[in-house]
């Protein structure tokens, strides 16, 4: 098998890991937010527990991502990851109180904190032979495949069963996921041997995208995009508590629309993939746009205007989860990608938490307040965002 080849089955491998996962993970994602107002959570508890959830899910990605660096144990530490993320998950029926379901999904986030960097990291390295964009754009489909039938497969077993037995059963997909897992590191046991260095004429075509020059200015414009783009993200577990307290749809019904949502970002991320290896950060012009939309659509009490949202909302996921992530391994060192991935993901997080906790609570208000803070933010994303294209120009 020649190395390009290699790459693309390692990638698929990992994709189909992801696949599995999120067969789990989102399949409880996407009704984990009703559940939680179920057992007497208010909206401020939930918009609190998804945001801070994401914080411990991204900011201690950075000290896994220096630990990846520092021991090279990127294998130790995806599986390690990947058990305690997956079967946090299917204990959700075990909980009595919201309370308790809180720490269980904590304890999903910090086993998707530890094994992130590392496998992102491993991928990034298969990613040189095959194009960044494409590869974390392979990556997210697949993994998008999970994230689809996840929650359909939840939102059966709620007509049929209810709450616990849904959780319950995506113990299933997660043992699945590890088996995979555990496969590709028997084949791909030095994923870091597939990096390549480039060759004169790809340095050149990568420095007119400005990013292999490692520029501190670039870095830090980018940055504060991504902080400011996703502090005014409206996420799905505020949407789908926004449906359930408003009877706009059944219960049933949300992890069906979260699926949905859940196919687009599939769709974005191999196309805005292949965009990003031709035109790079350019992609990211859609972001802010998209994003500053998204609560004038999905927090409607028309049904049609929500899924309009929804649509919006998968989208901006795709281009999140692909062209964020493929850049990061672009204006990153080979030796230090892991902590690059875990210091972007802090970033992330952090923002995550800021943005869900105050939605949350700006909802508990009026929602006339969140689409004012969702603008703000947005607008001042697209000003970093032309501030970043200006640093490009200056290379």
């Amino acid at each position: 098998m020649n190395p390009r080849d290699s790459a693309i089955k390692f990638i698929v491998l990992m994709g189909f890991v992801s696949l599995f996962a999120d067969m789990t993970y989102e399949g409880g994602r996407s009704i984990t937010s009703p559940y939680l107002a179920i057992l007497g959570a208010s909206a401020t508890a939930v918009g609190f527990i998804f945001g801070f959830g994401e914080l411990l899910g991204y900011a201690l990605r950075y000290v896994s991502g220096y630990i990846a660096d520092k021991t090279r144990k990127f294998w130790t530490l995806t599986i390690i990851g990947y058990a305690v993320n997956l079967f946090a998950v299917p204990l959700l029926a075990l909980a009595k109180f919201w309370e308790i379901a809180m720490l269980f999904i904590f304890a999903e986030r910090i086993g998707k904190a530890i094994r992130t960097p590392a496998r992102d990291a491993m991928i990034s390295y298969a990613s040189k032979r095959v194009g960044r964009g494409y590869s974390f754009g392979l990556h997210e489909a697949l993994d998008q495949i999970g994230a689809v039938s996840g929650p359909l497969i939840v939102s059966a077993l709620l007509y049929f069963k209810g709450y616990k037995e849904a959780f319950a059963v995506l113990a299933f997909p997660a043992l699945v996921s590890l088996i995979i897992l555990l496969y590709a590191r028997k084949n791909f046991p030095k994923p870091h041997l597939m990096e390549v260095s480039v060759d004169e004429k790809n340095e050149d075509k990568m420095n007119k995208k400005g990013t292999n020059k490692n520029s501190s200015k670039i870095v830090k414009y980018y940055m504060i995009f991504v902080f400011l783009s996703v502090a005014g993200f409206t996420s799905f577990p505020i949407i789908a508590y926004h449906l359930k307290t408003n009877n706009i749809v059944s219960d049933e019904s949300i992890p069906i629309m979260f699926a949905g949502a859940m196919l687009i970002d599939a769709a974005v991320a191999v196309v805005f993939g292949k965009i990003y290896d031709r035109i790079g950060f350019k992609t990211l012009v859609s972001v802010p746009i998209l994003t500053a939309l998204i609560p004038l659509f999905a927090l409607s009490s028309n049904l049609y205007l929500v899924i309009t949202g929804i649509f919006m909302l998968g989208t901006v996921l795709g281009l999140q989860e692909t062209i964020l992530r493929a850049a990061v391994a672009d204006l990153s060192p080979m030796e230090y990608r892991g902590r690059a991935y875990g210091t972007f993901n802090a970033v992330y997080g952090i923002a995550w938490f800021i943005g869900n906790t105050l939605i949350g609570f700006f909802y508990d208000k009026t929602i006339i307040l969140i689409i004012y803070y969702v603008a703000t933010l947005e607008a001042l994303a697209f000003i970093s965002y032309s501030m970043l294209l200006k640093a490009f120009s200056q290379k």
